[in-house]
């Protein structure tokens, strides 16, 4: 037994070894993660899940200002109307700084971009947390609508900018951190939004300039961090700038291989400016990534997350838990997708990105089918409420170790530095249209439909899972360079198309400023 268990000790030790080494020398790429993720999608999680808890408080609010300022309540059809708009400009926001995004980040630099963003996030967060002082609801219009506007930058910046920081061995697992911050910042806002810290009545205007603090650490911290290495080299041709980036966050080691692979994809393209929109959508060359992407994405807001989490109060409710009590376990929801959103971030480097996504799909069609039909029998037999619950736990870990983590770092993987910025430009607009429309239609297909809502949800993974199964090329360990070979072989199909030694197609396209 000893020889064994020595050499399993022996193991164990080698391997704490290893994760401290890997720790040392990227201690500064992943110290660039965490002041990232605080700005970017971390908002973006915090806006989603925070704004239910003071709506009560703040449509009291706007009734009081109203009654003092014309003398009269206010109808409380016009009071939902305006709560409504209020909600809604979030959305509105975010569809306008994400479009804007593409154009903005090509002149004037992600990094640059992102402080700016966090000046926008700041003037929000005082315009909401003086609202009250101030007796103006028109300030809490303004600072969602700028929540809007700065998230749909940041949003959009986030999970480019931690793409291009990281070495291929490294990149499944920062791609991924971009959905653990977003968890982090649901969980975030589900605790503060609690009665018992800051969603009080006397306290929900520093709620919801809780942002600023956030936006504070960011603007404070990210001018010490370079600029991606890709952008400086491709886009700058700054040679030394990008080298001593890298040993900033890469550290000491050696890198010949990372580097020559950013020099060959810099010098596969006929020219270093970003293509505009139409252009990119135009492009026979990146017709399946297009693909790819729309599916993602689709499938990323129709999956039926938000239909679980609005169900799971109903579920709750059902199985008789305390009225008390169910925040708790939504609370309880919103954990175990960020548990399992760090576990994809481990296990998307072994596994790769194909078979999360496929196998994720997959295994949320059959929770959904087990949860329509427990819910369809939860008032013949008692047990089904348990039952449900446990089916509502199992959605969400296959969501959050799955698509959640996987989606970004695929879309990030899959373009190249001149296409990219276009590419996350559509998918802003894909993701905040998702969400607008998502929350005017769903109300209607529940209302009309109860639990069997979950078959739409069920036939767009089912369709969803066979078309990454089928057509997504594995891009664990690959450069961008081979990345796009792959996806040549879709794009141009059996035409007999030349590529250069870097993997391009011998044909070029026009580049022209945004």
């Amino acid at each position: 037994m000893w020889p064994g268990g020595l050499a399993g000790g022996g193991s164990a030790v080698m391997g704490s070894q290893n994760v401290y080494c890997l720790n040392v020398q990227y201690r500064g790429l992943f110290q660039m993660i965490l002041v990232l993720g605080i700005g970017g999608s971390f908002p973006y999680g915090f806006h989603i899940s925070v704004i239910n808890y003071p709506s009560l408080h703040i449509k009291k609010f706007i009734n009081e200002t109203w009654l003092e300022r014309h003398g009269s309540p206010l109808p409380q059809e016009n009071i939902v109307l305006l709560w409504s708009f209020i909600v809604s400009s979030y959305g509105i926001g975010g569809l306008v700084g994400s479009v804007c995004c593409g154009y903005l980040t090509t002149k004037y630099r992600k990094k640059k971009c992102q402080m700016f963003t966090n000046l926008i996030m700041l003037t929000a967060a005082l315009s909401m947390g003086f609202s009250k002082m101030a007796k103006s609801f028109e300030m809490i219009l303004l600072g969602r609508l700028l929540y809007g506007i700065g998230i749909g930058f940041s949003f959009n910046i986030h999970p480019q900018y931690v793409g291009e920081i990281s070495p291929k061995k490294l990149r499944g697992f920062t791609n991924a951190t971009v959905a653990v911050f977003l968890t982090l910042g649901k969980v975030a806002g589900q605790i503060i939004g609690l009665g018992e810290i800051l969603g009080s009545e006397s306290l929900w205007p520093l709620l919801l300039a809780f942002s600023g603090i956030t936006a504070t650490i960011q603007l404070v911290a990210l001018p010490y961090f370079p600029d991606s290495p890709p952008y400086l080299l491709i886009q700058k041709g700054n040679e030394e700038a990008f080298l001593k980036a890298i040993r900033q966050l890469w550290g000491d080691g050696d890198h010949q291989a990372e580097i020559e692979d950013i020099k060959r994809e810099k010098a596969s393209m006929s020219c270093t400016k970003s293509l505009r929109v139409l252009e990119v959508l135009r492009a026979q060359s990146l017709r399946w990534q297009l693909y790819v992407m729309m599916t993602l994405m689709t499938t990323l807001q129709l999956c039926g997350i938000n239909a679980i989490y609005f169900y799971s109060f109903e579920v709750f409710r059902t199985a008789q838990f305390e009225e008390a009590l169910i925040p708790y376990i939504a609370l309880g929801v919103g954990i175990c997708e960020c548990v399992s959103s760090i576990l994809c971030s481990s296990l998307i480097e072994r596994f790769g990105r194909k078979l999360l996504l496929w196998g994720g799909y997959a295994a949320m069609v059959l929770v959904l089918a087990a949860l329509t039909v427990t819910l369809s029998f939860q008032h013949r037999f008692f047990w089904m409420h348990y039952l449900s619950v446990l089916f509502i736990f199992l959605f969400v870990i296959f969501y959050g170790i799955g698509p959640s983590g996987a989606t970004i770092s695929v879309m990030v993987e899959i373009f190249n530095q001149t296409y990219r910025p276009s590419a996350f430009v559509i998918v802003g607009f894909i993701n905040w249209m998702g969400l607008f429309l998502l929350g005017m239609i769903f109300p209607f297909i529940v209302e009309y439909l109860g639990p069997f809502c979950f078959l739409i949800f069920m036939g767009i993974l089912a369709v969803s899972s066979v078309i990454i199964y089928l057509y997504l090329p594995e891009t664990k360990g690959k450069s961008i360079l081979e990345i796009t070979m792959e996806f040549n072989k879709l794009n141009y199909g059996k035409k007999q198309v030349f590529l250069t030694e870097n993997g391009s197609p011998k044909e070029t396209e026009l580049c022209t400023k945004l």
